[in-house]
């Protein structure tokens, strides 16, 4: 069995006010209390988007639904490797926005990077606390305008990327399954970003 993933974004000043010991429980928590299902995400019978506690005013996080995973992290992961494979051969431009949009969420510029450090060190228990889950990811909401930036940047050139991932991950075990695949969960991450940095918020991801 492998990891799950339940991404966050949640308030850092509400975060800032639980200890950090309890911080990564308090979100788990939340995601145990009955949701309310927002309307703009969540279309027909199909689950998928944000998840709000029920009373949204006063709600501090709220969860995301990835419509095109069953809550698995290796699917991130494997989008992670396929860009690392695929950016040499992408154009300057789009792999520096690239860059921007994914480091931190599912890959990380140095492979030697523990994930559970990204961008939470200090803010959440750390890694090696055995005491406390770690975190899989998190961004603080200061990196979440130019995440949302480099998307827009790269969003309508997706398709120039078709030709380096055919020719660096396609039939290859550990990565996405098509190139469809891989842009579908990079549009996600697009509107979850673009999300985020709507509220001001950070984003966290749980095991």
């Amino acid at each position: 069995m492998g990891l799950d993933l339940m991404l966050f974004m949640a308030d850092w000043k509400c975060l800032s006010a639980i200890p950090v010991e309890k911080r990564i429980e308090a979100l788990a928590d939340a995601a145990l209390r009955p949701p309310e299902l927002d309307g703009e995400y969540h279309t027909g019978a199909r689950s998928g988007g944000w998840v709000w506690l029920p009373d949204r005013e006063s709600a501090w996080c709220a969860e995301y639904d990835f419509f095109t995973t069953t809550g698995a992290f290796r699917p991130h992961a494997r989008a992670g490797d396929a860009w690392a494979d695929m950016r040499p051969l992408v154009d300057g431009f789009v792999r520096e926005a690239m860059d921007t949009f994914l480091i931190d969420l599912i890959w990380d510029a140095d492979p030697e990077d523990d994930p559970a450090l990204t961008g939470g060190e200090g803010f959440f228990p750390a890694p090696n606390d055995r005491w406390h889950p770690r975190v899989l990811l998190a961004c603080p909401p200061e990196a979440l305008p130019g995440k949302a930036r480099a998307w827009t940047q790269v969003e309508s050139r997706l398709e120039e990327l078709r030709g380096p991932f055919a020719a660096e991950c396609a039939g290859w075990a550990g990565r996405p399954d098509t190139f469809e695949d891989f842009t579908a969960l990079l549009r996600e991450w697009g509107d979850v970003t673009t999300g985020a940095a709507r509220h001001g918020w950070g984003l966290v991801g749980l095991p």
